[in-house]
């Protein structure tokens, strides 16, 4: 099966975060966000789309209707002069192999504690990456094309896995 996996600047943080590379601007735009979603339909058997908790209200209506929300709460974040901590980020998913006799079961939520690499603005955790692995159910043989590579932890986890 041929599965994907994007992580892409959140909506309005291309510039600020992303200002030096030449498409950082473009995630500033929703249109840019539904073109993804639907290269993702189009090209792939299954996916994961990790977005920014307030995008949900527009971003989830362009999904089609299997898809399913998961969430990744973060234990350890960052503080924010705000009267409530966004400590979670929504995982949208869709399209994952079959398999409910498969052992462990997956849960759609991971507890882990966010992890910053240097230099990589919103990268994962290693424990994050194998959770997407599971989510869509990812098998030895399988393609991943992790479309925001990013600090490369999706590749390395996908490695180990072969």
């Amino acid at each position: 099966m041929k599965f994907a996996y994007a992580d892409p600047p959140y909506f309005g943080q291309g510039t600020k975060r992303y200002g030096d590379h030449p498409q950082g601007a473009k995630w500033d735009c929703k249109d840019s966000h539904f073109a993804l979603v639907d290269e993702l339909n189009s090209n792939f058997d299954g996916w994961a789309l990790s977005c920014n908790p307030h995008d949900l209200r527009w971003l989830l209506p362009h999904c089609p209707d299997d898809t399913r929300v998961a969430c990744w709460v973060k234990t350890f974040h960052q503080i924010r002069p705000t009267t409530v901590q966004y400590a979670w980020e929504p995982v949208l998913f869709r399209g994952s192999r079959k398999n409910n006799k498969r052992k462990p079961m997956v849960r759609d939520w991971l507890s882990h504690v966010a992890t910053r690499k240097k230099g990589t603005i919103g990268a994962k955790p290693e424990a994050f990456n194998q959770w997407i692995l599971e989510l869509l159910n990812y098998e030895t043989g399988d393609i991943l094309v992790d479309m925001f590579p990013g600090s490369g932890g999706m590749s390395a986890v996908i490695k180990n896995q072969n």
